[in-house]
């Protein structure tokens, strides 16, 4: 109870004085504004930063189309375009030729009769 008087006591020390009640108050009113608020100062810088990688996201997006309408150019002018990727993209081949893909994914090994002790 002792305590609670004495913390009373200051704050209405505090208070009675001119310029540290606006001192208070200005203190109060700029963490508020400034990192309190759903608008604050805080947030803005958050959303700055935000913007700066969307608009890193957009210019590679910009360029990754550019590089696609490139393709799509050389593809109407030149059919030996087209086959080639064809032939790179979607494995087709000519008549006379067969093809081999060869691939570095790792396969998931499947349990055979005897490891059924293992998988449990």
């Amino acid at each position: 109870m002792k305590v609670l008087t004495k913390i009373k006591m200051v704050a209405l020390r505090v208070w009675r004085a001119k310029a540290l009640k606006y001192v208070v108050v200005c203190v109060i009113g700029v963490l508020t504004v400034g990192f309190l608020d759903e608008n604050s100062a805080w947030s803005h810088v958050k959303y700055q930063q935000r913007i700066a990688e969307l608009d890193e996201e957009i210019a590679a997006y910009r360029e990754s189309s550019a590089r696609d309408q490139a393709q799509i150019r050389a593809l109407d002018r030149n059919p030996k375009a087209m086959e080639k990727i064809a032939r790179e993209r979607y494995f087709m081949k000519a008549d006379d030729e067969d093809i081999f893909v060869l691939s570095d994914d790792d396969r998931a090994v499947t349990p055979t009769a005897t490891d059924h002790a293992t998988i449990e």
